[in-house]
């Protein structure tokens, strides 16, 4: 064979195996009946042998051609699928979109969004990666995701964002803590509180926006206690040790060994934000971002 194969000969010769009548292929090929013999003629010379033995009465295969046949029977239908495929991701129906989230957004935001998006996307490929905020913005500066569920704001001119949620605050007691008896709960009550937060290397940004937060109020936070995981500072405050800050979001998997209550002041709230880079704007990563506007619809 000196030459590759158009695709058009070898669908032409697989159309006539199967049919095994000129007139037939040609009509299904939406050929003349020599414009065919002229492909089956050019294909045959390319491959060097018969493919088929032509009478007045009958079209058969050589063994040859059986061969041939066999071999590519499903080449036709493996070029129709990657031209779907193709078309799917060229449309944002198909390919692969990289999500980040950080603890907030794993309970409901994400899940909930995920949810939307794969109902109207089924052949896109989600692979989901938890990354604290901090690591997601260099994930995205390096593009080795396309968006991120982070806490906010975040203002950077290489980036967009759009805020999901501003949850209030809420302090975690142990169950007979006096902070339950006090009619509200204001910054000004947590001070001298022995205090159990996330560690910094897990909870940079929380922690950051809460010592900003309590700072802005004359108050200085000082952890007596600090764990990496949800489950240990729940544990911990369960235990008395000292009372700790959650948002809105996570007070439903807290348990019944600990109590909430909301703190009152119009600062005192989380913000999730959805975040990508500028300059991306394909088809799959607006499809994201249209499962996430607040006006869709739950499913």
């Amino acid at each position: 064979m000196t030459a590759t194969l158009g695709i058009d000969l070898v669908q032409s010769f697989l159309v006539l195996a199967e049919q095994l009548n000129f007139r037939r292929s040609a009509e299904r090929l939406n050929l003349d009946q020599s414009a065919l013999t002229r492909r089956i003629q050019k294909l045959e010379h390319h491959v060097g042998f018969r493919l088929l033995d032509r009478t007045t009465r009958e079209v058969v295969l050589t063994p040859a051609g059986r061969a041939f046949y066999e071999d590519n029977a499903h080449l036709m239908q493996h070029y129709r699928d990657t031209v779907e495929n193709a078309r799917r991701v060229a449309e944002g129906k198909a390919g692969v979109l990289r999500v980040a989230y950080m603890a907030f957004a794993a309970t409901e935001q994400m899940p909930r969004i995920v949810s939307r998006f794969r109902k109207e996307h089924p052949h896109v490929e989600v692979k989901l990666q938890y990354i604290r905020t901090q690591g997601q913005k260099l994930a995205l500066a390096n593009d080795e995701i396309d968006l991120g569920f982070m806490i906010g704001p975040f203002d950077h001119p290489d980036f967009d964002s759009a805020l999901l949620s501003s949850e209030m605050l809420y302090a975690v007691t142990p169950l007979d803590h006096p902070l339950r008896r006090k009619s509200t709960l204001v910054p000004g009550d947590f001070r001298d509180q022995p205090m159990i937060l996330g560690d910094v290397r897990e909870w940079a940004e929380f922690r950051w926006r809460l010592n900003d937060m309590f700072a802005a109020e004359g108050v200085e936070l000082r952890p007596t206690l600090e764990a990496s995981n949800t489950l240990a500072l729940i544990g911990l405050v369960a235990a008395g040790l000292g009372v700790t800050i959650y948002p809105e979001s996570l007070i439903g998997y807290l348990g019944r060994n600990v109590a909430v209550r909301p703190i009152s002041h119009p600062a005192f709230r989380s913000q999730t934000i959805l975040v990508w880079r500028r300059k991306n704007r394909s088809s799959l990563l607006k499809g994201f971002l249209a499962a996430a506007r607040p006006e869709h619809p739950d499913p």
